[in-house]
């Protein structure tokens, strides 16, 4: 885990793996939850038991999956009046796609939704915290999208959606086998 850690703020050639997203989350939000209880953020995890995995690199997916929670927890920063509350889930999409959700409670007044990956953020976005990096998702590697959407009640939501790897399961010894 170290050496995943090591790897996010590192910059190295992309390696494409067959990902786990539940473990990559896991991951990311033990790197992130003394920097959230430090910002007074609760944080809730639903992550889906029998989550495909996905192939891509692993660190990419974790530096976007980092970049959203780290946004949340800025956009929430001024927050007083409320609970600071963030919820990460994974689940599946459509047939073959897998998806990744972060919701804040954060400020998002005057937030555009929007569809697709754009390395830039509006000055408006800005504002409210929410800067989003998604080259990753972009690449050749993963055919993702990400987008974002203002919430009925205080805050946004961003997700992001790849595909997911064909059912797999368990066979004898360590080796996978498709259904």
């Amino acid at each position: 885990m170290i050496a995943r850690v090591r790897a996010l703020f590192t910059k190295k050639e992309s390696t494409t793996e067959s990902v786990d997203l539940n473990e990559a989350t896991r991951e990311v939000i033990a790197l992130s939850l003394s920097e959230l209880q430090r910002n007074q953020v609760m944080l809730r995890a639903e992550l889906v038991s029998d989550l495909p995995h996905v192939t891509g690199d692993r660190v990419q997916l974790q530096q976007v999956i980092l970049n959203l929670l780290r946004n949340a927890s800025d956009a929430m920063s001024g927050v007083d009046d409320r609970p600071r509350q963030l919820l990460i889930r994974t689940e599946r999409e459509g047939g073959d796609r897998v998806r990744v959700t972060v919701r804040d409670a954060g400020v998002a007044s005057g937030l555009r939704p929007w569809t697709g990956c754009s390395m830039r953020s509006t000055r408006q976005e800005r504002r409210h915290g929410y800067r989003v990096v998604c080259q990753p998702l972009d690449s050749r590697e993963h055919h993702g999208r990400l987008w974002v959407e203002q919430n009925d009640g205080p805050g946004a939501t961003f997700a992001f959606s790849i595909p997911g790897e064909p059912s797999l399961r368990r066979g004898s010894g360590n080796r996978w086998k498709a259904r």
